[in-house]
């Protein structure tokens, strides 16, 4: 007769994940995402596996650039989940940038499962020579 150690943590772990996935609330998941500038513009990248463009929406207003969707539940033909890492449900993530951005220049590309949105920085001609006469 063989035993089995009993794995507290294990089982710890399983019931919070079989809880997490149940769970509801105002955001299912949390999407990775990676923000970088460069002299003329703010490139945020979010990791969105298994998303096409009708999952996921944009939006800029007052200065905030706003990127939110739904990964919907697969079904899946199994008895019983062992591990569910993989988040569904809404997702929302709000980004202030720190310079004004030129709204009307702003793209979106999702490739690969990665969303690059690329926002130029605003032309506001806040420097500029001033001619003394």
């Amino acid at each position: 007769m063989a035993f089995v150690r009993w794995d507290p943590l294990q089982d710890l772990l399983a019931t919070s994940q079989r809880l997490n996935r149940l769970a509801t609330g105002p955001s299912g998941w949390t999407p990775p995402v990676d923000v970088f500038e460069t002299h003329d513009r703010f490139v945020v990248m979010v990791e969105l596996p298994g998303l096409t463009q009708d999952d996921v929406q944009l939006q800029h207003h007052e200065g905030r650039l706003t990127i939110s969707g739904v990964r919907r539940e697969r079904e899946s033909a199994c008895e019983q989940f062992h591990r569910i890492e993989r988040g569904h449900g809404n997702f929302s993530r709000t980004f202030q940038l720190p310079v004004p951005i030129d709204p009307e220049r702003i793209t979106a590309d999702l490739r690969d499962g990665v969303l690059t949105v690329t926002c130029p920085k605003a032309n506001d001609g806040s420097a500029r020579r001033i001619h003394i006469s």
